[in-house]
Order: structure tokens, then C-alpha cells, then sequence
């Protein structure tokens, strides 16, 4: 099996058609192996436009949405991230190769230990894996360049924008199953209770959501 031919047929098929044209982008995909970041079950599949189980009734986000997410964040090297959801550790690495420092935030015991082990593997020290629950919110470490939830939330809570400095970008994809939008929103102005932001759509998708992801008031009868 030939990996650099099924890994270029993976950015030339899915990654590009999706609109992902950055170089920068598509140059690290080449460089960071994503089959070493999938479990040993599934290596085969690594390159699929598929999501890939991480047990613990966990998956690995489709390689098209990854490349997109880190497109569509433009992140600087001077950036300091915030990640909800280490699963592998895969999206953990492709952000820290791109920005200063991240600090992932897994819910599941076993994927931290999981991810910690994958970084440690390909020697990638800028992150900072915690154990915890930051479906809303993870303000520790804020205010941050740049946040991605890696799983939907049906409503995205306020202390996520409020966790963004001035200039800093938020991905998050929105709403219930089975449509969901994909939001990119920036932080036009910081401020606790008068930031101003700027949301786009960026396409509809579905995507598992954060354990304890915060729901929207549902009228009883």
C-alpha cells in the first residue's frame, strides 16, 4: 500500500473539492501523518471521508472538515488556542503546528491519555491536554486568539465569545441533528457584556455533539 499515493489522493479528491486551498493547509497534511493518529483498528480507513471511531462512543472528526477548520481559522503563529475535544490528538497537533499554544480540553479519561501519547509520540510540546468539561465554556487560560469546539453544540454559549480577545476567531457547528451550520465568529470588540461580534455561516453539516453541550429552552406543555 502505497501511503503518499493515498495521502495525496486524499487532498487531491476530498481536501481541495471542499474548497480548502491554502497552502500552508494542504502542506502540513502532507507532513503530519494522520494515520498515526488513528487507532491501530481502523489505520486502514485514515485516509476515508469518514468519521473513524475512537471508542468510548467518540469519533475522529472526516479529514475534509479538519483541513477546513484550520483553513477557515487562519491561525497565526503568535495565536494561543483553546480545543473542546482532544479525541486522537490529531486536530490538537495541526493546531499547534500552526499557532503558539493550545490547550485541549477532553471529557473521556482514555482519549487525554490517548492524545498525550499520540503528541508525545510525534515530540509536539506546545499543548497542554486537561481533563474536564468545557461544553460551556473553559475560561482558564483565556482570553484566546483562537477556540474549536470539535463536537455541536445546539446552542452556543456566550462564554465562548467572551473568552475571545479582540480579533480572535471561534468555529462551532450549531444546531440539532440532522442539519447543523458550521459558524465562524469573530470578535470585533472584547468586552464581558458589550463584546461585539461577527458571525458567518459556513456550511451546513452534522457532526456528533459535546457531552453536556447546552440546550435550548424547550417548552413543556
Amino acid at each position: 500500500m502505497d501511503l503518499e499515493q493515498i495521502r495525496f489522493n486524499m487532498v487531491e479528491q476530498q481536501i481541495r473539492p471542499w474548497d480548502v486551498l491554502d497552502q500552508e493547509v494542504l502542506k502540513l497534511l502532507f507532513e503530519l501523518r494522520r494515520e498515526e493518529f488513528v487507532p491501530a483498528a481502523y489505520r486502514s480507513l485514515a485516509f476515508v471521508d469518514m468519521e473513524i471511531p475512537l471508542g468510548y462512543g467518540e469519533v475522529m472528526l472526516a479529514p475534509k472538515l479538519e483541513a477546513r477548520i484550520l483553513q477557515e481559522l487562519q491561525i497565526k503563529k503568535t495565536d494561543r488556542i483553546l480545543e473542546v475535544g482532544s479525541g486522537s490528538g490529531y486536530l490538537s497537533a495541526l493546531l499547534a503546528k500552526k499557532g503558539e499554544y493550545v490547550y485541549s480540553v477532553e471529557i473521556v479519561p482514555e482519549l487525554k491519555a490517548m492524545a498525550e501519547k499520540n503528541l508525545q509520540a510525534h515530540e509536539i510540546g506546545n499543548v497542554t491536554m486537561e481533563l474536564g468539561d468545557a461544553a460551556c465554556g473553559w475560561p482558564e487560560h483565556g482570553p484566546y486568539d483562537v477556540i474549536v469546539l470539535t463536537g455541536s453544540t445546539p446552542v452556543l454559549p456566550e462564554a465562548f465569545q467572551q473568552s475571545l480577545k479582540t480579533g480572535g476567531r471561534l468555529f462551532a457547528v450549531v444546531g440539532d441533528a440532522p442539519v447543523m451550520q458550521a459558524l465562524l465568529v469573530t470578535c470585533v470588540a472584547q468586552g464581558e457584556k458589550t463584546g461585539a461580534y461577527n458571525t458567518v455561516g459556513l456550511f451546513e453539516t452534522c457532526i456528533a455533539p459535546l457531552r453536556n453541550a447546552k440546550q435550548p429552552a424547550r417548552f413543556t406543555f
